[in-house]
């Protein structure tokens, strides 16, 4: 298990078996993106990719990073898997850090999940 510090709060990285082999053959880090929409729902996503810039790094081939967005308007019709929206800033983003996230490597895909201790 790792931890890293986002936004004064401690994240808990869960890797799998296949994650750390994966990790363990990259050249550059992977990033993590947790992705938190807030809209007529919430929805939670995490998006993995290689841009640094904004991220937390937990080792020299992962990094991670919160990213709360908002959709432009609450409509059940535009929603899909992308809806209009726009960077949330939040004052104190803390409270909506997670405090877990588990990353898999399933048939040559990053899997990621994350949540919250209640």
């Amino acid at each position: 298990m790792m931890q890293v510090t986002l936004h004064d709060k401690t994240l808990e990285i869960r890797l799998t078996a296949a994650a750390e082999r994966a990790l363990s053959k990259r050249s550059v880090p992977l990033v993590a993106e947790m992705e938190l929409l807030f809209s007529c729902l919430l929805r939670k996503r995490v998006y993995f990719g290689e841009a640094l810039e904004g991220t937390a790094p937990v080792n020299d081939r992962l990094a991670v990073r919160f990213k709360p967005i908002m959709t432009r308007r609450c409509s059940v019709a535009e929603g899909g898997a992308t809806p209009p929206s726009e960077g949330f800033p939040l004052a104190n983003p803390r409270p909506y850090v997670p405090n877990w996230l588990s990353i898999d490597f399933r048939r040559g895909e990053w899997v990621g999940n994350f949540g919250y201790v209640e």
